[in-house]
């Protein structure tokens, strides 16, 4: 069993309607993205390192909205800027169909036939999973049948949320995730305390692959925090995420709190929540400076969720200096841990409380230590690598529908 962990020293110590088919998933129109030439020239990758060829598999894509699909945009953008070509597959690139009780979320159908051609066509240096969906389990079949090496991460709790909507046993999905990820020679985990948990779960290869934020979008604006926001009486207290039972929403919205609740996120409890919730300003998805701004204008962020690996929203927020209130539980304990520019009770009134009083200033210090370049050479580290002409000995065949 090996248990790597490569924390770069940059990092704080603590440091989501049916598509067109896609019948040549080549090139920017079908969804995969080469980002070394969506721009100008870009830089050789420093260290002496070789550019990389990377193609990242993942279900988690627009329109979802969340911190799985804004990870692996940025992780693109980073990868492009320090000189490597990145191809995406996502459900863009086939006929899709709406996950059970999530909309948003498309399932690519038939995607096998595809993916040889894709390998063959892109040649590249390194396969990355990112989610355990049909695609991510078309490109693992295909790796496993072919002798390719690939790494993929965990992101989320399949198995605890599935067992929160429909009572599947946990044990069960964590059956199915050591399945899946036991042929990868790494499996990618954002923080220390689930590196731990995982490799307790006997989850074969595990490797650290933190988190950064994007601190020039999200960033602290005076004026917004200082002024009137949407009409709301402050404090604003806010929540960005899916409205879904796995994220324990509800435990924000019944806090006896002074001034306003604000809920930035779309899922499938919008609606009913919406009508139970009468007081509470429910604005939908929003994105990119338009989701800056309700950071930034807020008072405290407010994060209920218990099953979060991470909890990017809570990076987002303190960059924007809204200092953070939640549990004391895997994802904010990894995160803020006893930084003081949140707090972290298992009486979440009382955390927002205390939290709603922390400087904006200090909030935004601590965000400025998570550098994504850092994290971005801690995934390439962490990447199976091999060169074409090693690719090219495991003769890809394209897999043919049973």
């Amino acid at each position: 069993m090996t248990h790597q962990s490569t924390t770069p020293h940059a990092l704080a110590a603590t440091s989501e309607d049916a598509s067109t088919p896609a019948n040549q998933p080549t090139g920017a129109e079908d969804g995969s993205v080469n980002i070394q030439a969506a721009g100008a020239a870009q830089p050789m990758p420093k260290d002496g390192d070789a550019p990389l060829r990377v193609l990242i598999v993942t279900d988690a894509w627009e329109p979802q909205v969340n911190g799985v699909v804004r990870t692996l945009q940025t992780l693109g953008r980073e990868l492009g800027r320090l000189g490597h070509e990145v191809r995406y597959v996502t459900p863009k690139d086939f006929k899709t169909i709406p996950a059970p009780t999530y909309p948003e979320i498309r399932l690519a159908l038939w995607p096998l036939r595809w993916m040889a051609k894709v390998v063959r066509e892109f040649a590249p240096c390194a396969i990355h999973i990112a989610t355990e969906g049909p695609l991510g389990l078309a490109a693992r079949n295909y790796c496993v049948r072919n002798n390719l090496p690939f790494s993929t991460s965990f992101h989320t709790r399949f198995p605890e949320y599935i067992n929160a909507r429909f009572g599947t046993p946990v044990a069960w999905g964590y059956r199915f995730l050591r399945w899946f990820h036991g042929p990868a020679t790494t499996m990618m985990v954002a923080t220390r305390s689930l590196q731990d948990e995982m490799v307790e779960r006997k989850f074969p290869s595990t490797a650290i692959w933190s988190r950064g934020v994007d601190i020039d979008v999200f960033r602290p604006r005076p004026e917004l925090k200082a002024g009137d926001f949407l009409g709301l009486p402050r404090p604003i207290w806010l929540y960005v995420g899916r409205v879904a039972v796995e994220k324990n929403i509800e435990a924000f919205l019944d806090l006896d709190l002074p001034g306003s609740k604000l809920v930035v996120g779309g899922g499938p409890q919008l609606e009913s929540l919406q009508q139970k919730y009468t007081d509470v300003r429910f604005v939908g998805p929003k994105f990119g400076e338009e989701l800056a701004e309700h950071y930034a204008a807020s008072d405290c962020f407010v994060f209920p969720s218990k099953t979060d690996t991470f909890g990017l929203v809570t990076l987002e927020a303190l960059a924007s200096g809204t200092p953070v209130a939640a549990y004391p539980v895997q994802g904010p304990k990894d995160v803020i841990g006893d930084a003081p520019v949140g707090c972290l009770r298992d009486d979440l009134a009382s955390a927002a409380r205390t939290a709603v009083g922390i400087s904006p200033e200090r909030a935004r210090e601590f965000a400025l230590t998570y550098s994504w370049e850092a994290c971005t050479r801690q995934f390439i580290g962490n990447l199976a690598i091999q060169r074409p002409a090693e690719l090219a000995t495991s003769r890809p065949r394209l897999l043919r529908r049973s």
